[in-house]
């Protein structure tokens, strides 16, 4: 198969990967009803559950990332996939809060290579004149792993935690497979170590991961907390609270692809990117004006403000890669995605802790993220190859040279 044509596999091949994790890094707070009450949790206790995938990430991500300049993609996928389904197995026997948290913290920590390494093998096949596009497409692996999330507490109901959690080991073995027999690399060489951690000393890159970092407190006050907020504070079933949930991350998909057309369009990453910045500022201060509203307003608030929460990742993604270059862009996205981790590790709890005595106070706090994270991007200029895109010279990436297997 020509490498044009074979950019397609690796494309599909690197979203369903991705999109196999996302099923428990997204897709786990549709469970959290069902773990709040198995293993009989506080809602404190809950935040800490839900957030251990993103604390086991948080350690690894860079690491990942760093392996992935150095190692074919494929195997780095493969191998973390592996662990991150052998870990989810572990937890589906365990009992208690201390262990089931812990087995969560180790699948975050291995399925994290598939968050770099992924991303890294697709752009490599796309110019930048694309790259919006096929990274769009690519992100919207996270908003399918969310909407499989429905499924798990249908399979809670079913078998208890234990066989939501063997479903989603399940999912990580699918997708460890389908990299290590798809995905083809197309690296010029091996980089150096120093160059390849350029990304970590580039200012651009602290602040394009701190203020989209920002953006995630926004995205986990909502996807995070709309089960358990139309659970028990508005008495929603659990299943029509997770369709809730679902409707959210497939409405994500479209937006997502849509962004990335837009911004390719635009010969913008940054500029688009701000713009959903402030819509989420806005719609996520409409959630917690309306927090005692009719559920006939509730639920669409809910259901704009998440879409919007999950449509900007693949404009990061892409700005990343394209302020590294090809050679550093594993170090690049997995500097990018330990800056995120901080976030994802750390917000559900704290969320979670205000939510508590106050769910209004909660979002309100969610909208306060992307407000700060867009005065942060304005700081920003646009990567140069965008810069030379919209100016209609080259934009291409560098050249890449191996062809698949």
């Amino acid at each position: 198969m020509s490498g044009a044509r074979y950019r397609w596999v690796v494309l599909a091949a690197g979203t369903f990967a991705q999109a196999s994790f996302s099923a428990s890094s997204v897709g786990l707070p549709a469970l959290g009803p069902a773990l709040k009450s198995q293993y009989g949790l506080t809602l404190g206790e809950t935040g800490v559950v839900l957030g251990a995938i993103g604390i086991g990430m948080l350690f690894t991500l860079l690491p990942w990332g760093l392996i992935a300049d150095r190692v074919d993609e494929r195997w780095v996928i493969a191998t973390g996939l592996t662990g991150a389904g052998a870990m989810l197995a572990v937890a589906s026997s365990t009992h208690g809060f201390g262990t089931v948290t812990t087995s969560l913290v180790g699948v975050g920590a291995l399925g994290a290579s598939v968050n770099a390494a992924s991303g890294r093998a697709i752009m490599a096949w796309f110019p930048a004149s694309e790259l919006g596009t096929a990274l769009g497409i690519r992100q919207t692996a996270i908003p399918i792993g969310g909407a499989l999330g429905v499924l798990l507490p249908v399979l809670a109901s079913a078998g208890g935690t234990h066989v939501a959690f063997l479903f989603l080991a399940g999912m990580c073995a699918a997708g460890a497979a389908a990299a290590a027999v798809f995905i083809r690399g197309r690296t010029a060489g091996e980089p150096e170590l120093g160059d390849v951690s350029r990304p970590l000393r580039d200012p651009r890159m602290w602040l394009l991961g701190t203020g989209t970092g920002l953006y995630l407190v926004a995205q986990i006050g909502i996807t995070g907390f709309v089960v358990l907020f139309l659970h028990e504070h508005r008495h929603v079933s659990k299943l029509d609270a997770a369709a809730v949930f679902a409707t959210i991350n497939i409405l994500a998909i479209a937006a997502r692809i849509g962004s990335g057309r837009i911004s390719d369009r635009l010969g913008s990453r940054l500029q688009p990117l701000r713009t959903i910045g402030v819509a989420l500022t806005v719609c996520t201060a409409a959630v917690a004006a309306a927090t005692d509203a009719p559920l006939a307003l509730v639920a669409p608030l809910f259901v704009v403000a998440g879409v919007l929460s999950m449509a900007w990742n693949g404009l990061s993604y892409a700005a990343a890669a394209e302020m590294a270059g090809s050679a550093r862009t594993g170090a690049a996205l997995g500097f990018q995605q330990t800056l995120l981790g901080l976030v994802v590790a750390g917000a559900p709890a704290g969320i979670a802790a205000v939510a508590s005595h106050s769910w209004r106070l909660a979002f309100v706090l969610a909208a306060a993220g992307p407000a700060v994270g867009v005065l942060v991007l304005q700081r920003l200029r646009e990567p140069a190859r965008t810069r030379a895109r919209r100016r209609g010279t080259s934009a291409s990436l560098p050249a890449a040279h191996r062809t698949p297997d």
